[in-house]
């Protein structure tokens, strides 16, 4: 008998998977034909107000509609053959295709010889599982740079903010919805003083530039300055959190948060009374920051103002106006009388006060969402958050347009900068914290599974440059605060 040659029966394999799906094609039309009939015949029977042309005109949209999904369909198991078929062919070579690991020219051939969406359904399910083994890795390699050191738990809401203080003894500090803001050792994570002064939120904190005084922002329209005094205990051997293995995503429920009930925070010392309480707001005051120096401080409110205080007299130096919706958060330059303001107007504005006679205000338009937070960097540089999803990176001297534009896939909250190797902690409402550089290149995303990191939404981040154990803390609505050891050089090598 004569042997059938590799390129015949190929050719006639084809034939026959032509043939078999124009025979579907047909057997799809003409059993839609009938059905398309026997659905006119049932609503004919049936009391309907719609015109009967209106009727008809809905049944052949509808029939039309079926159609296109069923020959959706048909492609989609010629394809899943044709895998087959590839699969069959590199069976003896020891290689293998799946259809969500098809190469991205297979997909664009597959695309070219079907005008169908299937094909770009498929492209865009590859350019997915790409991009998740990408960070997949990416993530992995992220936990031996991104190490859990301490947990500070002791708040019974969540936490708003947190702030590490410039003085010595250096510690942390956390602002809660539990109207209270504590200190913590950053070494021990043991809850040093506790301020108890404010009867709202307390939104906001930040410590004096060189004094024992930190400034803190409430919802009871008012913030306050107040004076505490330290003496960190003898460092306790503690457990090392690193170890703990970086597992899979899996999403915790509110129960098994942290309880702030029998923590050390109840048996600290205890601030009641501020040196100094700001009052001109007729709103929540929503954030607070020192100007360079510490003789004033600034305040953002809910009641769309911004006001500038005179520290020692207490007294309103400015009322900042111009925002149309409630501002958000402030911050003020290190090193020179400057303040950036963020609002709900999708704004965020520049105050100058350099010179005293003229108090110029320069408003940056690029988000299309509320500005969450907008903070200063080394030079000239602003980076401005928003519930738009995306990160900016602005020069003082060019106003128009970002140079710098992150997108990421959650609402982004109060960022921070490490000034000195000018890295950006973003964190999310989706309980993700990620680390880019200033020209918008991604370095890292902080570990977040089942055993650590946050189990909701991260309010806040703070860079503590100089700490040998911790340099940046994070906090959230799962009312605890975090530490990490950033192992910046490898970091940077990474990129």
């Amino acid at each position: 008998m004569p042997i059938e040659s590799g390129s015949c029966a190929s050719a006639r394999q084809a034939k026959q998977k032509r043939k078999s799906h124009s025979l579907s094609i047909r057997r799809t039309n003409s059993s839609e034909q009938e059905r398309a009939g026997l659905q006119r015949d049932m609503l004919e029977g049936q009391d309907s107000k719609l015109p009967s042309s209106v009727r008809n005109t809905l049944l052949e949209l509808f029939g039309q509609i079926e159609r296109e999904f069923e020959n959706l369909y048909i492609e989609n198991v010629e394809l899943r053959r044709e895998i087959d078929t590839l699969n069959e062919r590199l069976a003896g070579e020891g290689q293998t295709i799946d259809g969500a690991e098809l190469s991205k020219g297979q997909l664009k051939t597959k695309a070219s010889h079907s005008t169908s969406q299937l094909s770009q359904k498929l492209k865009t399910t590859y350019k997915a599982s790409t991009s998740k083994i990408v960070s997949s890795f990416k993530t992995t390699t992220s936990r031996a740079i991104c190490q859990l050191v301490k947990e500070y738990v002791g708040h019974r809401d969540g936490i708003w903010d947190v702030s590490v203080a410039k003085t010595q003894p250096v510690v942390l500090g956390t602002a809660s919805a539990d109207h209270t803001a504590l200190l913590w050792s950053i070494e021990t994570g043991k809850c040093l003083v506790k301020y108890v002064g404010h009867v709202g939120s307390v939104n906001s904190i930040k410590f004096h530039p060189t004094e024992q005084v930190a400034l803190t922002a409430s919802g009871d329209q008012t913030a306050h300055i107040w004076r505490y005094i330290i003496q960190l205990p003898t460092p306790q051997p503690t457990a090392d959190c690193n170890q703990v293995s970086g597992e899979d995503e899996v999403e915790i429920s509110d129960k098994d948060e942290p309880d702030g009930d029998g923590d050390g925070s109840s048996d600290c010392p205890t601030v009641r009374v501020p040196l100094t309480s700001l009052k001109s707001h007729q709103g929540v005051v929503i954030a607070a920051d020192w100007l360079v120096g510490g003789k004033q401080a600034v305040t953002a409110s809910w009641d769309r103002t911004a006001n500038l205080y005179d520290v020692e007299t207490s007294e309103l130096v400015h009322s900042l106006t111009g925002h149309d919706q409630e501002l958000t958060h402030c911050c003020t330059h290190p090193t020179q009388r400057l303040v950036v303001t963020s609002s709900r107007d999708t704004t965020f504005r520049l105050w100058d006060f350099r010179d005293p006679s003229i108090h110029s205000v320069n408003v940056f338009q690029g988000h299309t969402d509320t500005v969450t937070s907008a903070v200063f960097t080394v030079g000239d540089n602003v980076v401005s958050g928003s519930d738009d999803r995306t990160v900016k990176v602005w020069d003082l001297k060019n106003m128009r347009s970002p140079i710098a534009t992150i997108r990421t896939d959650s609402a982004v909250n109060r960022i921070n900068v490490c000034v000195g190797q000018r890295i950006i902690a973003l964190p999310h409402d989706n309980r993700q914290v990620r680390l880019f550089d200033m020209s918008g290149v991604r370095l890292a995303r902080l570990p977040r599974s089942n055993r650590q990191g946050h189990r909701r939404m991260v309010c806040c981040t703070a860079w503590s440059e100089d700490h040998p154990i911790c340099n940046l803390f994070t906090c959230g609505f799962d009312r605890q605060a975090i530490g990490w050891n950033i192992n910046i050089p490898a970091l940077l090598q990474e990129k």
